[in-house]
């Protein structure tokens, strides 16, 4: 009984790790560029910061920034709030945590 159980679990972990894997993969891809790293650090600093406001600060162009950012929504790591005319971004407590993991890797 013991086995049955822990082969159930078993299957269940890896048909669940399955589609995580892919989660997974897209949370890694989005912060696995020197740019968006540089961006996810200003974020946690000066939160609520505009695509112009971060293509002006890190002095890259504004489409390059405004793709960045996308990418990092996309993947759950920055929100977006509309404010009058522009959009704020700050960051998730996902992105919190990778940014810490990123820390231990120095």
């Amino acid at each position: 009984m013991k086995n049955s159980k822990n082969k159930t679990h078993a299957s269940l972990i890896r048909s669940d790790n399955k589609t995580n894997y892919h989660a997974l993969e897209r949370i890694v891809r989005s912060f696995s560029n020197h740019r968006r790293i540089q961006m996810l650090t200003l974020l946690k600093s000066k939160p609520e910061l505009s695509v112009e406001d971060i293509s002006d600060i890190l002095n890259i162009n504004y489409k390059t920034a405004s793709e960045h950012i996308s990418r990092l929504a996309y993947a759950g790591l920055v929100l977006k709030r509309a404010d009058g005319s522009s959009v704020r971004h700050k960051l998730t407590k996902r992105a919190e945590s990778i940014l810490m993991f990123l820390r231990t890797l120095e």
